[in-house]
């Protein structure tokens, strides 16, 4: 988790948000300005990072077939997403967007993935349980 959390979703997370700070600038409608990152946030840059955490979990964790035996990477990386991704998507899409409206609202830019990381704390261990729990 140390491993996916500093090497891929630090830096990600970091110039996803410069990115959006710069890019949707909406001077008329700051309301609009804000809801539009939130959105762009839960459309593009989720499903890309459950993608990323559940393929690099199965990567790095391994699993058994259902035959006992190990199974390729790609195969542990499908079965992953297939599992767990809708799930993960569903339950982030009820606990982020009020998060983003108040962090991307109220928050200077640069301590933003400071409130991301608070939040994280109990997000990333649903996600950890997610993981772990595979279909059903």
């Amino acid at each position: 988790m140390a491993i996916y959390g500093g090497g891929v979703f630090g830096p990600l997370v970091v110039n996803w948000y410069k990115f959006l700070q710069t890019a949707v600038r909406i001077p008329a409608s700051p309301t609009l300005e804000i809801v539009s990152r939130v959105a762009l946030d839960q459309t593009v840059f989720t499903p890309v990072h459950l993608t990323l955490f559940f393929s690099s979990m199965a990567t790095m964790e391994g699993l058994m077939g259902d035959d006992g035996k190990e199974v390729g990477t790609e195969e542990r990386v499908r079965k992953k997403l297939g599992d767990n991704w809708l799930q993960g998507l569903k339950a982030n899409w009820r606990v982020w967007p009020g998060v983003q409206l108040v962090n991307f609202k109220f928050v200077p830019l640069e301590h933003r993935v400071l409130v991301v990381n608070l939040v994280s704390l109990g997000w990333n261990s649903y996600l950890s349980y997610l993981n772990q729990q595979g279909k059903g």
